[in-house]
């Protein structure tokens, strides 16, 4: 009992400003809003960002195991608000994938209004 607690006073700490959200299929989203507990050096280029409104679709380089869950979520309350994706799973795959892949979320799970406005901070790859 000692011991699960003083793992739960360690790790309290690090959870502080990070919301963690899962939905139907598992897959978790990890949304952070303090952008200073990131390193920059984790801020993932993007390829191209779109929204609609209600989703936020980002291509990003891969090896073949990218996925949404790959990335932590960070946003930034301004107007508009704003998301800096940075990767928390390296993709240590094989694949070729030279056109990338697109990870997704919807703004429910960014905790987002629909049709509020957004801006990516990440800086943009080729």
């Amino acid at each position: 009992m000692r011991g699960a607690l003083l793992a739960v006073g360690v790790l309290l700490p690090l959870l502080g400003g990070c919301v963690i959200y899962s939905n139907e299929g598992g897959e978790k989203v990890s949304v952070i809003t303090d952008r200073d507990t990131v390193k920059a050096e984790a801020v993932e280029a993007v390829r191209r960002v779109d929204f609609d409104g209600q989703r936020l679709n980002v291509v990003v380089g891969s090896n073949g195991c990218t996925e949404a869950s790959s990335f932590e979520v960070q946003i930034k309350d301004a107007d508009p608000a704003e998301l800096t994706l940075v990767r928390r799973t390296p993709d240590m795959c094989r694949a070729l994938v030279p056109e990338g892949v697109t990870v997704s979320w919807t703004y429910a799970e960014l905790g987002l209004e629909a049709g509020q406005p957004v801006r990516v901070i990440n800086p943009i790859s080729l």
